[in-house]
């Protein structure tokens, strides 16, 4: 029998064999080879190869290169060139190191650890270790290395934390330069707004926005931002509302800095009806919660010394809940909106670190749904380090009574630009819920959540918030600077939160052009306070 093969192997014929030494004869194409003889080939050299295979990853386990049998070393260098590098050639041995959890003497620092790359090569290089050495003095320089790096993160948040918590020299200088203009100069002490001007301030067919601020230097630049990018400025209304010692150099700035046609009110707490009036919720709040802070918080130098596991970013967030802005009057006082202007519908409320990049007016158009408060959604974005926060990444649902009350992945909201229905609002509980949640949370030992306003106002206005689109608050310019200016631009309000603040030495430097441009560094006040964009 004979076996024909053509050459394209599309056509097999067989033929009737004439004897049996035809019978071990396969011919192909036009070459006659013996059937047995490929056969035995073919198994020869398939035994050759896992012959090879095995003594190659037995030495290669090993670990040892100046080790090896005559064979394994041939399959080594041969066994790649055939099969190609199907395996790792890692020896096992250092993934075992490597992976092993660490033990409290790695953590310790020894002097014999390499500190550079070079130092660790020259190391290699002169004492040539095996695998097993080679694992341990690898392990040993990268957990050092860790270890500084943990050490000089936590030292920049530290840093950080106290350069965002002080008043910078040249914004207290502006401060006393405006009080002492209060107290010399009557066109200073102008009553804001002219007395023809005040119907309007309770006049809902005006578009008015609130801000609560006790920085002169942010305020100017909200306030101009705002009022230069209206297609109708002489229909905006402005409530700047300070506290007791910046009320002075409040009006001083805007009483010498008016923004006509707009209309600017400057008014301190303590000029408010409501709160002469009685017991206020928000101070009583605030005072236990410093009680309770410098109870169990002991300061940054505490947090940053008893901390040698945790990683940078949570110590972080504890000295950020150390920052004074989240125990601001200021910051708080937004719970208080619809007893601040009972006669008002709607307002906007905006935090001092923002600047507005186009007209807000439209803002009154969007149906908020008998919702209290419109605000942007922070879970989703293209930025997904600004954009991916939810509940659980403000509350605590360790804490059985988050857990049992709230999904820890529902999407988080901004304050910083909202719209306030303050008609809804009054028909709700959202004022009693928040200081309800902040009393918890003092009974608690502060263990609820750290951080001031956001947490409870996630909880006092669950329910009650309409989604409005993205371009009306970019987020986390005062924290990351993935953000570019261009991107930035593209926003119809951008907000510095986050330390990084535009007017301090911290701010990033391709950003901070967004919010100076809107500072005159020409004004008398501003020069003679020396402030200017490094």
């Amino acid at each position: 029998m004979q076996l024909h093969v053509s050459p394209s192997l599309r056509h097999v014929t067989v033929f009737p064999g004439k004897g049996v030494r035809e019978f071990i004869k396969v011919r192909i194409g036009s070459r006659w080879v013996s059937y047995r003889m490929l056969f035995y080939s073919l198994l020869f050299f398939t035994f050759l190869l896992r012959f090879i295979f095995v003594f190659s990853t037995v030495d290669t386990i090993d670990g040892d290169l100046s080790k090896c049998s005559t064979i394994g070393c041939f399959g080594k260098r041969i066994g790649p060139r055939i099969l190609g590098r199907m395996e790792s050639n890692v020896p096992e041995v250092i993934y075992q190191i490597l992976d092993e959890a660490i033990s409290e003497e790695e953590v310790e620092p020894k002097s014999d650890i390499p500190r550079t790359l070079q130092d660790f090569m020259a190391d290699i290089k002169q004492t040539t270790p095996d695998a097993k050495a080679f694992a341990l003095k690898l392990r040993q320089m990268v957990l050092l290395l860790e270890q500084r790096t943990r050490k000089a993160k936590i030292q920049e948040y530290l840093y950080r934390h106290v350069a965002s918590s002080s008043i910078p020299k040249h914004l207290h200088c502006l401060a006393l330069k405006l009080a002492n203009e209060h107290s010399n100069n009557a066109a200073a002490r102008l009553q804001l707004p002219s007395a023809d001007l005040v119907p309007t301030l309770v006049d809902n067919s005006y578009f008015h926005f609130v801000l609560a601020s006790d920085n002169v230097l942010a305020a100017s630049v909200v306030a101009k931002s705002l009022i230069k990018k209206a297609l109708r400025p002489r229909k905006f209304v402005l409530h700047i509302i300070t506290d007791r010692k910046t009320y002075a150099p409040m009006q001083a700035w805007f009483s010498l800095h008016p923004l006509a046609p707009a209309v600017i009110d400057v008014k301190a707490l303590h000029q408010f009806d409501w709160f002469s009036k009685g017991k206020v919720p928000v101070l009583e709040a605030m005072e236990k919660d410093q009680r309770v802070r410098s109870k169990f918080r002991g300061g940054s130098s505490a947090i940053v010394a008893k901390n040698n596991t945790e990683k940078p970013q949570v110590i972080a967030a504890k000295l950020q809940a150390l920052s004074p802005k989240y125990n601001s009057l200021m910051n708080h006082i937004r719970i208080h909106l619809p007893e601040l202007f009972p006669r008002l519908n709607k307002v906007v409320f905006l935090d001092d670190d923002i600047v507005i990049q186009t007209d807000l007016s439209a803002l009154w158009d969007i149906d908020m749904n008998g919702k209290v408060n419109g605000a942007v959604e922070t879970c989703r974005g293209e930025d997904s380090f600004v954009m991916s926060k939810r509940f659980k990444s403000y509350l605590n649902f360790s804490h059985p009574l988050i857990a049992n009350n709230f999904d820890p992945n529902e999407c988080a909201w901004a304050y910083g630009m909202n719209i306030f229905d303050l008609e809804a609002w009054r028909k709700t509980n959202v004022t009693l819920t928040y200081y309800h949640w902040l009393e918890q949370n003092l009974k608690s030992d502060l263990s609820l959540w750290q951080l001031g306003t956001l947490p409870p106002g996630l909880i006092a206005f669950h329910g009650q918030v309409h989604v409005i689109d993205p371009f009306w608050h970019m987020l986390g310019l005062g924290y990351q600077d993935n953000t570019t200016l261009s991107d930035a631009e593209t926003a119809g309000v951008i907000h510095f939160n986050g330390r990084a603040k535009p007017w301090l030495d911290i701010a990033f430097p391709q950003l901070r052009p967004l919010w100076a441009k809107y500072i005159d560094f020409s004004d008398k006040f501003i020069k003679g306070c020396h402030i200017r964009v490094y």
